[in-house]
């Protein structure tokens, strides 16, 4: 492993390097990987940014958003870029397995490897590690990694502060997850003061949406929501004819589940959505309910206490029906 004196060292000269996060990034995923870019290009480095799938458009607003490469798009470019890079910042995930096709010409490539993430279980494949699974965001790490391992707080300018403001922002819920502990109010309110213009923020994040969203949202909760009682859970299911329906765009499903856990008494939500390949799964949860623990011992997958994922090749009703059998394994937990 590098040490912070190493890397440190090796950032001194200008280097080749690449910056990308997880599958379908989120507003964590740009907004940490446009804002170290942000900072990055300050001093002189010649930086991509490398996203291995496309990312909702409410996002396309950040600074220096057009020179984002997306791998599904440009893969011989982003190949290239990969390649000759000296250093790849892996930032808002912990297992290559996160970033698809790309994951493996990240293993295999040359470059050091730094990963700045708050997931659980990192893969060994780095070669430093800013890591926390406490933070509230990815974004946060960042900004931890630029003014408190680098020392360098001045190089946050305000298309920095903005980028690693919405990253706060949308990963710690409008700062309304318990996540969002007093030190990150700190940063938030650091990030403001460098520049950051909060309400244009969460409008053009929150406040963003097509009629068709508003519409597939609308029906989503009139006609697709299920709420089980007995075991203080509610589900959403949606299938492939339903996204077309609505001309479902990347990132228009994107908090929906939330609006099923907003529900009064319920600790357990889930979306699931049938999508072209698998199903896949978007769980959340209230308190202490373990989300990720049903989401890596069924379907595949993992993350945080109340905010997991999953997924499954079996078909949606089948899927939707092995979560409701789930339910009894948990029901102590659920009605406490």
């Amino acid at each position: 492993m590098l040490t912070l004196t190493e890397l440190k060292s090796l950032l001194a000269t200008p280097q080749r390097i690449v910056i990308t996060t997880h599958h379908k990034p989120d507003g964590d995923a740009m907004g940490s990987s446009l804002g170290l870019y942000g900072y990055l290009i300050q001093k002189g480095h010649h930086v991509k940014v490398v996203t291995p799938t496309d990312y909702p458009s409410f996002l396309h607003w950040m600074p220096n958003n057009g020179d984002v490469i997306i791998f599904t798009e440009e893969q011989e470019k982003a190949t290239k870029l990969v390649d000759e890079a000296s250093i790849i910042f892996c930032l808002d995930f912990s297992t290559l397995g996160r970033i698809n096709e790309l994951g493996e010409l990240v293993r295999a490539a040359g470059a050091k490897k730094v990963m700045i993430d708050h997931h659980l279980e990192p893969e060994d494949f780095d070669d430093y590690r800013h890591w926390d699974i406490n933070a509230c965001a990815a974004a946060q790490l960042v900004y931890d990694f630029i003014v408190n391992q680098l020392d360098d707080k001045a190089g946050i300018n305000k298309d920095v502060a903005s980028c690693l403001y919405t990253g706060i922002m949308t990963d710690s819920g409008s700062f309304r997850f318990e996540s969002a502990t007093s030190n990150v109010y700190r940063i938030a309110a650091d990030l403001i003061d460098l520049g950051a213009e909060h309400w244009k923020i969460h409008q053009a994040v929150y406040d963003n949406a097509s009629e068709d969203r508003l519409r597939f949202l609308g029906y989503c909760l009139s006609n697709k929501l299920e709420v089980i009682r007995e075991y203080n859970t509610a589900i959403i299911s949606v299938t492939k004819e339903e996204l077309y329906r609505f001309k479902s765009e990347t990132g228009d499903t994107e908090g929906v589940v939330n609006y099923a856990l907003s529900i009064n008494g319920v600790r357990l939500a889930a979306l699931i959505i049938e999508r072209t390949d698998k199903v896949k799964l978007s769980v959340r949860s209230t308190g202490d309910f373990p989300a990720n623990e049903i989401c890596k011992k069924y379907f595949n997958g993992g993350g945080h206490r109340n905010a997991a994922g999953g997924a499954s090749e079996k078909p949606l009703n089948e899927v939707v029906e092995e979560f409701k059998s789930i339910l009894e394994e948990y029901k102590n937990q659920l009605i406490a």
